[in-house]
This record gives C-alpha cells, structure tokens and sequence, in this order.
C-alpha cells in the first residue's frame, strides 16, 4: 500500500501540485483524444489523423510522471525476501544504499536523456562517458530543432519559437523537442523523488523505497470470512 505523502515547504508543495496536475491533465487528454476518435471512425467513418501519436506521446509523459509519483508514494513493487530476513538496523542500511544507488543511476539516466533531448533543442550535449564533464561545442550544422512528428499538426500559437528553433522556416508538424522534453524533465524529476525517499530512510521517516506488504496482510485478515460463508 502506498504511503500518504505530504510535501512540506513551499518548493515541495509546488513539484507535488505541477506532478499530480499533470498526471491528471495527461489522463484526461488520452480518454478525450480515444473516446473522439472513436465517435469519428464507427460513426463518421473517419478520424483524427493525429489521434494515435498524440496519445502514444501522452501515454509515455504518464510513464515517466508516473515512475516518478511512485517513488514518491513508495507505490514500487520490489523482493523484500532478504530483507526481511535482518533486524530493523541492517533493513535501515540496506534501504539507505538501495537509495544511493537510485541517486546515482537516476543521475546516469538524467545524463542520457538530456544528451538524447538536446540533439532536437539545438542545445549541446554534455561530454564525459558517465558522468557530465562539461557541454560539446556546437555549430549551425549540429543543430537539428527542425526535426517534427510525423501526424500531429504544428499549433499556431507557437509560430512565435519558429525564428529561434527553425531560422524562420516554418513548421508543418510539432517539432519533436516539445513532447521529448519529458526526458530530462521526467529524469530530473526521478532523481529529486530518490534524493527525497533517501532522506526520508535517513530520517527514519521511512523504512523501504518498495511497497510495504499492509495490503497483503488486510487480505489475509479478512480470508477467514470466506469460508464462514
């Protein structure tokens, strides 16, 4: 069962109302994008063009928001099997280092995702084979913000970025650096949650990064019932 997570701070409460918001607003979208599309096709024998990779690309923001929410509801399915079998000091230990090796391997994926990203943000990449050493110089030649989606049509109301993604070009398609942009944000956001859950263990404020088994232990205190029945 997940805990019950309360941010304190202004900063905290922030991430957590911009993470649940978008959680929702992502759900939302999905449902309204599926459930027109199929109105369009069984009964106007049409469709939104669109409509499969605007919700391919929704669904994988609510992937990588989600991976995040877990974190920090402690909603991760994890084996407990070992630690189970050590007192309440060696559990502390063990949940203190899984937690450092969550840090650094969310730090890793951090580290490719921008590199990934900012080949579509005309932005450089960081050099350093596992860690950022610094940013690779770059040239016009080296840009690439005017690669686009293949369906989903470009708004509008962002011409304004066209003179600074796409030297004045117009886009016909959503360029691809708006929905990837997840990437480095939904890892950033991955290692602020492991960074939190760790100092909560820390703390003593928590016990595991995984989900507890209070769930399991409801269902078995109210099996009992069905063979009164």
């Amino acid at each position: 069962m997940a805990s019950h997570y309360r941010p304190s701070g202004a900063f905290g409460r922030a991430v957590n109302e911009l993470e649940e918001t978008a959680i929702a607003v992502i759900l939302a979208a999905m449902t309204i994008i599926t459930f027109v599309n199929v109105v369009l096709r069984y009964g106007f024998n049409t469709g939104l063009i669109w409509g499969l990779e605007a919700v391919t690309l929704l669904f994988a923001w609510l992937v990588l928001f989600g991976i995040s929410y877990a974190v920090k509801t402690t909603a991760h399915l994890g084996v407990d099997a070992v630690i189970n079998l050590l007192g309440p000091r060696g559990q502390r230990i063990l949940a203190l280092v899984a937690g450092i090796l969550c840090i650094l391997y969310a730090g890793l994926l951090l580290k490719g995702a921008w590199d990934y990203w900012a080949n579509f943000a005309n932005l450089p990449m960081t050099t350093g084979r596992w860690y950022p050493t610094g940013f690779e110089e770059m040239g016009r030649t080296s840009y690439r913000g005017w690669y686009e989606v293949v369906d989903i049509p470009f708004p509008e109301w962002l011409r304004w970025i066209e003179p600074i993604m796409n030297e004045g070009e117009h886009y016909e398609k959503l360029p691809r650096f708006i929905p990837y942009f997840i990437l480095p944000f939904g890892m950033l956001l991955l290692l602020f949650r492991f960074v939190q859950a760790t100092l909560r263990i820390a703390r003593g404020e928590a016990s595991s990064l995984i989900v507890s088994h209070e769930a399991e232990d409801a269902v078995n205190d109210v099996r009992h019932m069905n063979y009164e029945e």
